[in-house]
C-alpha cells in the first residue's frame, strides 16, 4: 500500500515586490515557478495564513512567507498549523508534511540540497534559525536552493550579495530548480523520501 500524504510547501526570502528575485528570496522565485510544475492555481494572499501567498490544489499547498527572511518562524508556524487545522482527518494531519525551500549560500547556483529531519545545522542562515525557532523540535524536509558565494567572507560583502537581483541567465537556472524541487515534492508526498 503506498502513502499519500498532504504536503505543504513553503517558502521563506524577503518581501515582494521590493526583494523580487533577489539571491536571497531564491526560495520564493522557485516556489513561484514550482507552481506550474504541480498545476497549482494561482497565488492569492490568504489572511488564515499569516497573510502569505498561497497556492491549493487537492494535491499540494504552496505558500510564500510574506515576512521579512530574519522574522520567518512565526508566519510559517501559523501558515503550518493553519494547514493542519484545514485537513479532515487525523490520519492526513499524522501524515503531512512540511518541506521549506530556501536560499543556500554555500551551494552553486542550480544546485539543490535536500536535509531531512529536526537535527540539520542553519549553517548560520538567520531564516532556517527563527523557522527552527518557532517549530521547535518538528521533522520536517528543508530544501536549499544554491545562489552560489560570493569570494569575500566579510558579512557585508556576504550581505550585499545576497541582495542582489538575479540576472535574467539565473532567473532561467531558477525554472530548472523548480523541476528538481517538484521531482523532490512529489517523492515526499507519495511517501518514497
Amino acid at each position: 500500500m503506498s502513502i499519500v500524504r498532504p504536503i505543504f510547501v513553503a517558502s521563506i526570502g524577503n518581501p515582494s515586490p521590493t526583494y523580487t528575485n533577489t539571491l536571497h528570496s531564491a526560495g520564493h522565485t522557485v516556489l513561484t515557478l514550482l507552481r506550474t510544475w504541480l498545476l497549482t492555481p494561482p497565488f492569492e494572499k490568504s489572511r488564515p495564513y499569516a497573510s502569505g501567498l498561497l497556492s491549493t490544489s487537492p494535491d499540494y499547498t504552496l505558500w510564500q512567507s510574506p515576512s521579512l527572511m530574519n522574522l520567518s518562524g512565526k508566519p510559517v508556524s501559523t501558515a503550518w498549523r493553519t494547514f493542519l487545522s484545514s485537513l479532515s482527518t487525523q490520519e492526513d494531519k499524522s501524515a503531512a508534511r512540511l518541506v521549506l525551500v530556501h536560499d543556500e549560500l554555500e551551494l552553486p547556483i542550480g544546485k539543490i540540497k535536500v536535509r531531512e529531519g529536526k537535527g540539520a545545522s542553519t549553517k548560520g542562515h538567520n531564516g532556517l534559525k527563527s523557522v527552527l525557532g518557532a517549530l521547535p523540535g518538528m521533522d520536517f524536509t528543508r530544501v536549499g536552493v544554491g545562489i552560489g558565494r560570493c569570494v569575500s567572507r566579510e558579512s557585508r560583502d556576504v550581505a550585499a550579495y545576497v541582495m542582489k537581483k538575479m540576472t535574467p541567465d539565473e532567473v532561467e537556472i531558477m525554472a530548472d530548480v523548480a523541476g528538481q524541487v517538484s521531482a523532490v515534492v512529489r517523492e515526499i508526498r507519495r511517501g518514497v523520501r
